[in-house]
């Protein structure tokens, strides 16, 4: 297993009500000797200066340009530069002829974070410059260039400063103590609400209509301990009422609650805005203002026109980038068109890994209209979306998976290929796919991809990548011969290309080491679960007899259900075998064990169930830990619980358990966080994404609606959690703020965990 299954915390005493955190202490002052009152100590200058009124001076000779180093005032120690987190820098300056000068925190061979210009006048000024380091930088310095005026000058630099930003006045906003599904609940579904609260006995609980007219009334029911939040809890059922409004409220005592709708087309909005994000997280094509709002029109990205050096013909790594990463100098003798595809999160690299689950779901949304009562033309037809390729005659859905698709087969190594580094020998990698593609360095938030001029590389094949292309290759296969019989059949042949591929190199493995050069590593040291997906992927679109001995010969065949559906962590990027079960279970073939991997689906959905029921769990949500990216861990057993109401002859209790899974991730939470853009109450404002990092900038705009944040983390470690997190419990452990990518990033595969459900219970 890839994920651990942990069991619940066990707390040392009993929580009460919402419980802050201590204040973190202020942040330290990183220049010394900022007002020269001890001389020059920490300081050097070319020309040599002297100190007056409390400014350090320099004759600065004429001529020369801009950022050359032939006149400077620089640190003489080195500092630390956190990546990602806020510095403030603070000086005053003037001189005796108006230009511009430098200012610089450089840390070769990586870009400058800081580097600013500023407009020097003969009055002294006062300048800010507050800057996010877009890399770890160890070794820093400050540095002020200052050739270049247009005649000899007189240049005073002083009351130099430079602070990380001060979170200490941060608190954790906990909202209203009564914890609803923001957006809200359909009429026929679950209805439940959770009350933090230090009364253990009963209270009354009122509901409330937009005018405020009393509708329903009824007795809270204590909990008591919620282990994940670390609080006391009621909850209230109010499922009986089902009468549709907006603005519906519920109070307790003196609490009440965001308010909420009940609605029959509750979904349908998230349906199109959580499809949407996909279509604004495209790579090589400009975004088209006219269908998602001119707030996120943007011109393509990293296709190959300056200052990109873009996706159209990538190289593999560089050696002495590659030695960082894979302790051998692998390289290779080529270079891809690696255009189209989606970013991957709140970076702009692409990885075949996370591309594979993320592609798998939206297309299990299309497939599983096939095979149910759906009706596709519903939200999810041609013309149902607002996509550029819209009305072309395809699904709107199976039109946006393709766009990811295209870039996936596109990673696959040539055939005929020279043979490549691998543990200290050479290996045919042909027919395997390149493990990610990204910047060799971090780029700063914000970025627009088009004004990203960083050198894209291709980093080593690995099996798992692989697989993954073979997985989706094999859905795509079966999918789109109706639509476009010419690219179901590319699709098909790269697929059974890769499988073969990664048959014949079982275990060229991504390592933990591969990361920080401008990606994460996405490291997997176990692909049995791709080998079962992708032979399952590949029996359901062919029925042939390898892939099926294949299949019944993994270790996944006969794994017990907890394993095999990741329960109760959640299946993810890296442990992959649930979806190879749910499909095998729904889509029809003539595997003789059919009845049997039905009946797993209803076994994992039991323990999930289980955990959703347990008396320490006071919020209803399927997990028990909280890892990076919970949120999509939470949302992907509602999908295994959503697939066995479809499977099971009385769906009824797997439905109510899966729409009230569904409430979480929109406010019923310890934090009365809606982790969705615009739906909600308190929703989620600052995703850590270099499209939307409008806290840093006021010239990008927020997270368009439908995107969701990664969420609660109990291992969180950014500067923002690193200053205000120590000590929280699990369910708390999150932070609305840009930099803090370990909570409140947005991906792909957490985009498209959320379409499936939100699709799913659109049709509810």
């Amino acid at each position: 297993m890839k994920h651990a299954i942990l069991p619940f915390l066990s707390l040392a005493a009993l929580a009460v009500g919402q419980v802050t955190p201590p204040p973190i202490p202020g942040t330290p002052q990183i220049i010394q000797n900022g007002n020269f009152a001890n001389g020059t100590t920490g300081w050097q200058s070319s020309p040599p200066g002297t100190i007056m009124n409390g400014m350090y001076c320099m004759n600065v000779p004429a001529g020369g340009s801009l950022g050359s180093n032939t006149s400077y005032l620089t640190t003489t120690y080195q500092f630390l530069e956190t990546k990602n987190d806020v510095y403030t820098l603070n000086f005053t300056a003037s001189s005796s002829v108006g230009y511009d000068i430098l200012v610089q925190t450089p840390d070769p061979p990586l870009d400058p974070n800081l580097n600013m210009t500023a407009a020097l006048t003969t009055s002294p000024y006062p300048f800010s410059m507050t800057f996010s380091p877009a890399n770890q930088a160890p070794n820093t310095t400050l540095e002020f260039l200052l050739t270049g005026p247009p005649r000899a000058a007189t240049v005073c630099i002083g009351n130099v400063s430079m602070k990380r930003i001060d979170r200490s006045a941060w608190r954790q906003d906990y909202g209203s103590a009564i914890k609803v599904n923001q957006l809200g609940y359909l009429p026929n579904g679950p209805k439940v609400a959770t009350f933090v609260t230090t009364n253990i006995a009963p209270m009354n609980w009122t509901l409330y209509g937009n005018t405020g007219a009393v509708s329903a009334s009824g007795r809270t029911r204590p909990r008591g301990l919620d282990i994940a939040s670390s609080q006391t809890v009621a909850t209230i059922d109010f499922s009986n009422f089902t009468t549709e409004g907006t603005g519906y409220t519920l109070s307790v005592d003196d609490s009440t609650s965001y308010p909420f709708s009940i609605s029959s087309s509750l979904y349908e909005s998230l349906r199109a805005d959580s499809l949407r994000f996909f279509y604004q997280q495209r790579s090589g094509i400009a975004i088209d203002g006219n269908l998602v709002g001119s707030q996120y029109a943007r011109a393509a990205g990293h296709v190959q026109i300056p200052p990109n050096q873009g996706d159209v013909a990538v190289p593999c790594q560089l050696v002495n980038e590659s030695l960082i990463a894979y302790l051998e100098p692998w390289t290779c003798n080529y270079t891809l068109n690696v255009t189209q595809g989606w970013y991957d999160a709140g970076d702009q690299g692409k990885y075949v890994v996370n591309g594979g689950i993320s592609v798998a779901q939206l297309m299990m949304v299309y497939e599983r209209t096939l095979y149910t009562n759906t009706n596709v033309s519903s939200g999810l037809g041609d013309g149902s979306l607002r996509l550029p390729e819209r009305n072309n005659g395809i699904p709107d859905i199976l039109d946006e998976a393709r766009w990811e698709l295209e870039f996936m087969l596109k990673m696959q190594v040539p055939a005929n290929s020279t043979r490549q580094l691998f543990n200290g020998s050479m290996v045919d990698m042909s027919g395997m796919a390149h493990h990610k593609m990204h910047d060799n360095q971090w780029t700063p938030l914000p970025t627009d991809p088009s004004q990203d001029p960083k050198r894209r590389e291709l980093h080593r094949p690995s099996t798992a990548a692989t697989l993954n292309l073979a997985a989706a290759a094999a859905m795509a296969a079966r999918l789109f011969p109706a639509f476009d019989a010419t690219f179901a059949a590319r699709c098909l042949a790269a697929a059974e290309t890769a499988y073969a591929a990664a048959k014949q190199n079982p275990a060229i493995l991504a390592p933990g080491t591969d990361w920080d050069q401008g990606g994460g590593a996405y490291n997997d040291n176990d692909v049995s679960d791709e080998f079962y997906w992708a032979a399952a992927e590949l029996y359901l679109t062919t029925s042939g007899q390898q892939y099926l001995d294949d299949l019944k010969a993994n270790r996944y065949a006969t794994a017990n259900v907890s394993t095999l559906f990741s329960v109760p962590s959640g299946f993810s990027w890296g442990s992959v075998a649930a979806l190879a079960q749910m499909d095998l279970a729904t889509v029809p073939s003539n595997v003789s064990n059919h009845s049997a991997i039905v009946q797993s689906v209803l076994t994992a959905a039991d323990m999930l169930v289980a955990v959703q029921q347990n008396s320490s769990n006071g919020y209803g949500v399927f997990l028990t830990t909280w890892p990076w990216g919970s949120n999509s861990n939470a949302l992907n057993n509602v999908q295994v619980v959503a697939t066995a109401a479809s499977l099971a002859t009385n769906s009824t209790a797997y439905r109510t358990a899966a729409l009230a899974g569904i409430d979480y991730v929109l406010g019923r939470n310890a934090l009365a966080q809606s982790y969705i853009r615009t739906y909600g109450t308190k929703n989620t404002q600052n995703v850590h994404s270099r499209l939307y990092a409008h806290e840093l900038s006021d010239l990008v705009p927020q997270a368009p609606p439908g995107a969701m944040s990664g969420g609660a983390n109990q291992a969180a470690s950014d500067p923002p959690a690193d200053d205000v997190l120590q000590g929280c419990a699990p369910m708390t452990c999150y932070v609305d703020d840009v930099n803090s990518y370990s909570t409140n990033e947005v991906a792909i595969n957490w985009g498209s965990a959320l379409t499936w459900v939100v699709s799913w219970a659109a049709g509810q």
